[in-house]
């Protein structure tokens, strides 16, 4: 692991460079696709080194945030244009991307820990240097204060953890069980909680991705929020044997909070603020699968995340390209964008397909295995998947008719097509998507 870290802190100087922004594009891929090759299969570690090492779950996570990192550069042409502060918008990705490389492959819990709050420094200056409305300061108060208040507590837990057994080596905590300690339960799992979001503490989201520039909403929406599952997919070795005590808990309040954010989106009128309160429902669903400690509900997880990870990041793309055009991200206003955008159409219902699951997607897959977990959980659960899965389609029926069709707004009159950057950074998007599902043994982890 330590030789695709260099690689990416070699990638740093290439920025000064003259077209230096072209170059670490290109980089960002190639990395991509180099560590598409480390692939393997096993149940154990690989590719270890000092105190950095991958499995199964890392593997994906890494690979899409390789992925995305580059998708955020394409679709950020704007900076390049304007030439506002690029050097330093390349540099912040180029560190989010360190922070979540370093994340995802830690092998020491407090490293896991201090990376996986240093990941929110990048996140902050993108919103608070790019971001557009006066609000965006207000927005990044609510990130900072939401996700480092919630994981204050993961800290004294992790000490605890280390004054009792002497070591914060995650494959070594693997065996520990703790019974009855409801305190430290909460104070462990509750940031991964906040980070994902869960219903009634994910108020810091809709808001940081309405101010946040393309670029951020779509490494919010495409891996900060898997950082959260990622998190409990490590954790519950530890906690396994208090999960089974106090879990329901977490299953109801993601369950009917999700149907709840579900009608909030029926209201939206903002493009963003919709797509953003869409991944809080997709999320809760992830959360709920990920609580039944089932192996379909692990597997059903990390498939939805992964799957979540391109097919939000690439509705956010897309209301970014209506917003270049026509200066506001209202429905209002985006009225009629066959008529304005006819080549664009193709690709709303592509992705809105995908963020309704349909098939062949990998969303439907992640979506089966979860559905699947839940039932054999509790039959009870029925009741509210149904209610989630049909005002899921409902909301993205609604964001896509109501976009797409209707007379177009009077201020406009043009029809316009795309670069042919936007499309290739859609495609880039869709593709993957599709494609996973076709050999899915790596996203459904242990087949």
């Amino acid at each position: 692991m330590l030789k695709f870290l260099i690689a990416l802190v070699s990638v740093v100087p290439l920025i000064y460079v003259v077209s230096g922004w072209h170059i670490v594009h290109v980089s960002l891929y190639l990395l991509a696709f180099l560590f598409m090759m480390t692939a393997n299969m096993y149940y154990c570690y690989y590719n270890l080194s000092y105190y950095l090492g991958c499995d199964v779950i890392s593997y994906g996570l890494i690979l899409l945030s390789f992925w995305i990192c580059g998708l955020m550069i394409m679709a950020s042409q704007s900076v390049l244009k304007t030439d506002y502060n690029k050097e330093m918008f390349i540099l912040m990705i180029l560190f989010l991307l360190l922070m979540l490389y370093l994340t995802f492959s830690s092998m020491n819990f407090f490293l896991f820990y201090l990376f996986f709050e240093a990941s929110l420094i990048p996140t902050l200056f993108l919103i608070l240097g790019w971001g557009y409305q006066p609000e965006r300061v207000q927005a990044g108060m609510y990130l900072l204060f939401y996700t480092l208040l919630a994981s204050l507590p993961l800290l004294v837990a992790m000490f605890y953890i280390y004054s009792s057994w002497g070591s914060l080596f995650i494959p070594g905590l693997n065996k520990l069980s703790l019974s009855g300690n409801l305190l430290f339960y909460i104070a462990m799992v509750f940031a991964f909680l906040v980070k994902m979001p869960m219903f009634l503490v994910h108020l810091w989201l809709p808001k940081a991705h309405v101010e946040a520039p393309v670029s951020g909403s779509m490494i919010l929406a495409g891996v900060l929020l898997k950082l959260g599952g990622y998190g409990l997919l490590r954790l519950y070795n530890l906690l396994s044997c208090l999960g089974l005590k106090y879990n329901y808990f977490w299953v109801g309040i993601s369950l009917v909070g999700g149907c709840l954010v579900s009608f909030i989106c029926l209201r939206q009128t903002d493009l963003k603020a919709l797509v953003a309160y869409s991944s809080v429902a997709h999320m809760g669903l992830v959360l709920g699968g990920l609580m039944t400690l089932s192996y379909w509900g692990v597997c059903g997880a990390y498939t939805l995340m992964i799957a979540h990870g391109l097919c939000s990041s690439g509705l956010f793309c897309l209301t970014n390209i209506a917003y270049e055009r026509m200066g506001s991200r209202s429905l209002v206003i985006n009225k009629g964008l066959m008529h304005f955008m006819p080549s664009m159409t193709l690709w709303w219902f592509l992705l809105s397909s995908a963020n309704m699951a349909a098939p062949p997607t990998l969303n439907l897959l992640g979506e089966i295995a979860l559905l699947n977990s839940l039932v054999s959980w509790c039959w009870v659960s029925m009741i509210g998947l149904m209610l989630l899965s049909f005002f899921s389609a409902a909301y993205t029926l609604y964001l896509y008719s109501y976009s797409q069709h209707g007379k177009v707004y009077s201020g406009v009159y043009a029809c316009v097509g795309g670069y042919q950057r936007e499309y290739l950074l859609l495609f880039l998007h869709w593709v993957p998507l599709n494609l996973l599902i076709l050999k899915s043994e790596s996203s459904l982890l242990w087949v």
